[in-house]
């Protein structure tokens, strides 16, 4: 091998077709990748909400439970 086979260099048989489809494929995998990313991020932020209305609701239930049992013995009390 001669010293121009062993470095890399871009043949003039290459299309411009070719390399500007190779440079927009690159392009559309990032802007993929970028709304992928914010799908996450919206995701991650629901997920967060989601909890904080699962702790709420377990703290609504218990006062509710605490209001019914107090319910009960106020009747209890009023049948006496």
């Amino acid at each position: 091998m001669n010293e121009d086979e062993k470095h890399w260099h871009l043949d003039r048989r290459v299309p411009i077709a070719v390399i500007l489809t190779l440079l927009l494929q690159s392009c559309a995998a990032l802007v993929w990748a970028g709304s992928a990313s914010e799908r996450l991020t919206t995701l991650e932020m629901r997920a967060a909400r989601i909890d904080e209305m699962v702790e709420r609701t377990a703290r609504l239930e218990e006062r509710a439970r605490g209001a019914s049992e107090a319910l009960a013995r106020i009747e209890a009390r009023l049948e006496r």
